[in-house]
């Protein structure tokens, strides 16, 4: 398992809707992960319903800031079934099974396989993505765009042979 397993499930805590467990674990996730202390600070300090229209505003309305990696190179192309096919196969490698309500490419989803097998191919492979999402939350102004730092920076670079749209 990676040193950076705990970093990896608080960033996949952090990027899934903030609902009242998630402002439960907020001190939990403050303490275990220094690293997302500036998103959990201000998820801690933002009313509930202000931080959960921004993240409907920031992730549901904003296709620019797509959580689901495969549509950053395949978008919404037969391609993008082939690749979606790759992350549940992944998985299965690794005796889980996806069940939840998203896609297999669910960002929270592969950061949550990452913490728990170590394998980083997902996020090495779509590193990429990770930058473009990265820069656009940043330039969106999301406290969000933290999360994504302290990610990326556990990670190699992206690897150059693919194009990210």
């Amino acid at each position: 398992m990676p040193s950076d397993a705990v970093l990896y499930q608080a960033a996949a805590l952090c990027l899934t809707f903030p609902d009242d467990d998630f402002r439960a674990r907020l001190p939990l996730l403050r303490e275990a992960a220094p690293q997302l202390r500036e998103f959990v600070d201000h998820a801690a300090l933002t009313p509930p319903q202000e931080l959960a229209a921004h993240y409907v505003q920031v992730f549901d309305f904003e296709d620019r800031h797509s959580l689901y990696l495969s549509r950053w190179y395949d978008g919404d192309t037969r391609r993008r079934g082939i690749s979606l096919v790759r992350f549940q196969e992944l998985y299965r490698a690794h005796e889980l099974e996806f069940t939840g309500e998203e896609l297999p490419d669910f960002l929270p989803a592969v950061l949550e396989f990452t913490a728990r097998t170590g394998n980083l191919d997902l996020l090495s492979e779509h590193r990429g993505a990770l930058d473009r999402l990265r820069a656009r939350l940043a330039d969106f102004g999301t406290p969000y765009a933290s999360v994504l730092d302290a990610v990326c920076a556990t990670l190699p670079t992206a690897p150059t042979h693919r194009t990210v749209s």
